[in-house]
């Protein structure tokens, strides 16, 4: 087991580290507290080969001037809110409209991806870990509340990378938090997620219209390119011409606060498979679609398709949506939930 800490730059006078752990199993996960940001997984393949599978940057300045969030965390809401408003306690929000500049996506035009998060602990061990933290202003980004957040990352004896969330606020909110990693099983740079066999645990989604917000009804997947309870490749039903560009939709686990294994990824050349496992009430599956030769590590362009992305979530525009579980956040309580993406090999 290890550790190693070192400064990655400064942003707008404030120091950003990057921090290496490494589990007993040899697993290594490097992240900064620029957006609380995973910077790289290194997992072995069937062979005993590791390779670094979430997409990402190799400076700050590009994780600074980057707009898909590679590795971040994502707040105060994650995902879309209509209308980019919202009403709560009989007071309406009106909140940034950064996406289409109709809707709020991801907390906004600076949201906590660009954001630099305490470093609140780190500790080593059979499972190390690192702690993040971020008080978040009443207004800021107009969301009511002042939100305290930490979020803890730790490389579990079982190859897991632990996410947990908590927050509490002084006055009722809305809080969505979530990772926002895109994974490549082959290997960061290495080609598409086209042939990766996704399976999700789920048989409902939320159709959404020309702008990605829900219509606020609940669909069945089966029998349709949305069912993934069997596992299949990507691109499989790519081409039904209801998908034309691809996956961006929000898939229905149940009720918040039960851990439930949500979906699994299987990428056949290598072997490695990732299980996602959460206690949050929905997952996004998004493969990229939005990525467009973007500079990546190690010199590698980031093409659509380049990874895939499953976040776990509360269902997008649920502010507005009184028919999905609540995200509102009330005074004094705690928001605690925890996702585990979980390596192994087939």
């Amino acid at each position: 087991m290890s550790i190693m800490r070192k400064e990655f730059g400064y942003f707008r006078g404030y120091r950003c580290e990057l921090i290496t752990l490494e589990n007993a199993g040899g697993m290594s996960a490097s992240f900064t507290n620029f957006g609380g940001a995973v910077v790289s997984l290194n997992v072995p393949d069937r062979d005993g080969k590791y390779a670094d599978v979430v997409l990402g940057y190799d400076t700050l300045e590009e994780y600074v001037e980057g707009n898909s969030c590679h590795g971040a965390l994502v707040g105060r809401y994650a995902n879309r809110i209509g209308g980019a408003k919202f009403t709560l306690g009989g007071s309406t929000y009106a909140l940034s409209p950064n996406d289409n500049k109709v809707n709020h996506l991801h907390g906004g035009f600076f949201g906590y991806n660009k954001r630099v998060w305490t470093v609140e602990s780190v500790c080593d061990g059979a499972e190390p870990s690192v702690t993040f933290g971020y008080v978040s202003p009443d207004g800021e980004e107009h969301y009511p509340g002042t939100l305290k957040i930490t979020v803890k990352y730790t490389l579990t004896a079982a190859n897991a990378l632990e996410i947990d969330y908590k927050a509490v606020s002084d006055a009722d909110t809305v809080v969505n938090l979530t990772n926002h990693s895109y994974f490549n099983l082959k290997g960061a740079g290495c080609g598409d997620i086209l042939d990766h066999v996704v399976t999700i645990n789920s048989d409902k989604y939320t159709p959404v219209d020309s702008l990605l917000i829900p219509t606020g009804k609940v669909a069945y997947t089966t029998g349709t390119a949305f069912d993934f309870k069997a596992g299949k490749p990507v691109r499989r039903d790519m081409d039904n011409g209801m998908l034309p560009a691809g996956y961006d939709h929000n898939f229905i686990l149940g009720e918040p606060g039960t851990m439930r294994s949500a979906a699994e990824v299987y990428e056949p050349t290598t072997g490695r498979v990732m299980t996602v496992k959460t206690d949050m009430p929905a997952v996004q599956f998004y493969i990229g679609i939005g990525l467009n030769g973007e500079n990546g590590k190690g010199g590698a362009k980031y093409e659509k398709y380049a990874g895939l992305c499953l976040e776990s979530q509360f269902s997008p525009d649920t502010p507005n949506k009184p028919q999905f579980p609540s995200c509102v956040l009330k005074a004094g309580s705690e928001y605690h939930f925890t996702t585990a993406y979980e390596f192994s090999v087939r």
